[in-house]
């Protein structure tokens, strides 16, 4: 199974979306909360090219995007043969 990573925040309800369709799926993942390390949060930048919004999720070193496209892949039956 590939690595995932959540870079997200506090009190961020599409981060808890996230990390609850995640789990369901048994998918493990590495949370990073970007908001109590700034050099997490320009990591978070670089690998996204600037995207600021939470949570900014990565399967490996493919950039998912937030909620709504994690969301989107599953509903296409996609997530599941990009985590294997």
């Amino acid at each position: 199974m590939k690595n995932v990573t959540v870079y997200m925040g506090p009190m961020c309800a599409f981060c808890d979306a996230a990390k609850r369709l995640l789990t369901k799926k048994n998918i493990p993942y590495k949370e990073i909360n970007v908001a109590l390390d700034e050099s997490k949060l320009e990591e978070m930048l670089k690998k996204s090219n600037g995207k600021r919004t939470i949570p900014q999720i990565f399967i490996e070193d493919y950039h998912v995007g937030g909620y709504v496209e994690l969301r989107a892949l599953e509903n296409k039956g996609e997530l599941d043969n990009l985590i294997k």
